[in-house]
């Protein structure tokens, strides 16, 4: 069965089948809704980036890095001057530490320094300190140290 629209100008009957098609193309153009997707039980592992820097995040590996550039330029700052850097802005040109570096806001990290002629205390502290941002502890022996519940210092657990 056909049905006929009589229309007393065209441009009516023009208008009423673009209004059909309009209206039957935007039912026709809409998705069904996605299916429900589980969620996800567990987040991806972080993988670190090097075997040799133990980072749970890239923040910490950023920051980790940050202070074995620090601390190399503090070697060769010592043997070079037979004492250390008592500022940051005294690293700058020691192995690869650069002026851009002398900034303490290292993104989700603040670097802290102190340091005298005979020692160093290098310290990175997050600004949300949790199980994937850690503070970490440096002085003039070398070696860090991180702990995850408080700022890091000589009594934290070394860094493995």
């Amino acid at each position: 069965m056909i049905i006929l629209i009589r229309a007393k100008r065209p441009t009516q009957l023009f208008a009423i089948i673009t209004a059909f098609l309009l209206a039957a193309c935007t039912l026709w153009a809409q998705d069904a809704p996605p299916a429900a997707t589980p969620p996800d039980q567990t987040a991806p592992a972080y993988k670190p980036k090097s075997p040799n820097i133990p980072a749970r995040s890239d923040s910490e590996d950023l920051a980790i890095r940050y202070m074995l550039v620090v601390i190399r330029a503090q070697r060769q700052f010592n043997k070079q001057y037979d004492h250390f850097a008592t500022t940051l802005a005294e690293l700058v040109h020691s192995g690869s530490f650069t002026k851009r570096m002398v900034n303490p806001d290292r993104g989700d990290y603040t670097a802290g320094f102190k340091g005298t002629k005979d020692s160093y205390v290098l310290t990175m502290t997050p600004k949300n300190l949790d199980a994937q941002h850690r503070s970490f502890y440096a002085e003039d022996d070398g070696k860090i140290h991180a702990d995850e519940s408080k700022p890091a210092d000589e009594n934290s657990p070394l860094l493995k």
